[in-house]
C-alpha cells in the first residue's frame, strides 16, 4: 500500500512540475515525426499569409496519415489505395509537382493553386474537400507543404495563363472539336466515348510507376481540377504535371482549345449542358455522316 502512494505521489509530482514549467506534451508530440527540407516557409493567398509553424500541427493532425511524416505520399493509410482500382496515390510533396495548376508545365504552382486544390479536393480519388478548415489554416497548411521540397526554396511559382474569353459553343465548335479529339488521339487514353477505356489506359502510370486512369467524362460530374469551362481550358494549356496528361500549349491555338472543350462537354452524360443540348439534336439529323471515332487517319 505504501509503493502505490508513493507512486501516486511521484506521478503527481511529475504533473505539478510539468505545469509549472509550462510543459505542452501534446504539442511536443506532433512535431516529433515529420521531417522537413527547408527553413520556415509562408503562403500569399489573397491578402492572407499562412505560415508553415502553425501548419505543421494541422498537417499532423490531417494530412499524416495519407501523405506521411516525410511527405512523400507514403503516409500509413497509401498502401491502402489501390491504384489497380482507380485510386491514386497520395501526393509526393518532396517532388513539388502537382497536376492542377494556372502555371505552366514543369513550372511550381502558385500558393493560390495550392488552396483552391485543398480547398476543392480531387474527384476521383481519397482527398477530399478540406472546406471544413479556416481559409486560415488551410494558408497555412499551404505554407507548410511548401517545407517538404527545396524547390520552394529555389525556384518561383510560375505565372498564371492567359485564358481568352471562350468562344461561342455552337455545333461548328463542337464538331471541330471532335476532329481535334480524333487528331490529337485523345481517344487512345479516354476512349472513343471518353470512357476512359482506350487501348492505352491499361498502361498509363504516373511519374512514380503507379498505375493511373484517364478520366472517364461519361459518369463526371466535375473534373479533377474544377467543374469550369475554364477549368477544363486550363487543363489542356497547364497540362496534369506527373501524370501522362501532357500541356497542350504548343500544339494548339487557344480557339481550339475552345472547340475541344465544347465537344468534351458532349461526352458529360450525368450533365444537362448547352453543348451536349446542341450536339443530341444534331446526332439525331446528322448521326448516320460521322465517321466514327477511334480509326486511326493515313500516316498514323
Amino acid at each position: 500500500m505504501k509503493t502505490k502512494l508513493a507512486l501516486l505521489a511521484l506521478f503527481l509530482g511529475a504533473a505539478g512540475l510539468m505545469l509549472t514549467a509550462g510543459a505542452r506534451p501534446c504539442f511536443a508530440q506532433i512535431d516529433i515525426n515529420i521531417h522537413t527540407v527547408t527553413g520556415p516557409m509562408e503562403s500569399h493567398i489573397d491578402g492572407m499569409t499562412g505560415t508553415s509553424q502553425p501548419g505543421r500541427a494541422y498537417y499532423r493532425r490531417y494530412c499524416i496519415g495519407c501523405h506521411g511524416p516525410d511527405g512523400d505520399g507514403e503516409g500509413e493509410n497509401a498502401k491502402w489505395f489501390d491504384t489497380t482500382m482507380g485510386f491514386a496515390k497520395p501526393r509526393d510533396f518532396t517532388r513539388a509537382v502537382f497536376e492542377c495548376r494556372s502555371t505552366p508545365t514543369g513550372t511550381l504552382p502558385t500558393d493560390q493553386d495550392l488552396f483552391n486544390a485543398m480547398t476543392r479536393g480531387f474527384v476521383t480519388t481519397n482527398m477530399p474537400q478540406w472546406r471544413p478548415l479556416t481559409p486560415q489554416k488551410r494558408a497555412d497548411l499551404v505554407a507548410f507543404i511548401k517545407t517538404f521540397s527545396t524547390r520552394w526554396e529555389s525556384q518561383k511559382a510560375g505565372t498564371p495563363i492567359n485564358i481568352p474569353p471562350e468562344t461561342p459553343a455552337n455545333i461548328d465548335s463542337i464538331l471541330r472539336g471532335r476532329e481535334l479529339f480524333q487528331n490529337l488521339q485523345c481517344w487512345k487514353c479516354h476512349g472513343p466515348t471518353g470512357e476512359g477505356n482506350g487501348p492505352a489506359a491499361a498502361t498509363l502510370t504516373d511519374d512514380k510507376g503507379n498505375s493511373i486512369r484517364p478520366y472517364n467524362f461519361s459518369i463526371g460530374t466535375r473534373f479533377k481540377c474544377g467543374v469550369t469551362n475554364e477549368d477544363l481550358y486550363r487543363i489542356f494549356m497547364t497540362g496534369l504535371d506527373g501524370s501522362p496528361m501532357p500541356s497542350f500549349a504548343d500544339l494548339i491555338k487557344p480557339d481550339q482549345a475552345w472547340d475541344l472543350v465544347h465537344f468534351l462537354r458532349t461526352l458529360q452524360l450525368q450533365l444537362v449542358t448547352p453543348e451536349r443540348t446542341e450536339w443530341t439534336a444534331y446526332v439525331a439529323t446528322h448521326g448516320k455522316e460521322l465517321k466514327p471515332i477511334g480509326q486511326e487517319g493515313p500516316g498514323e
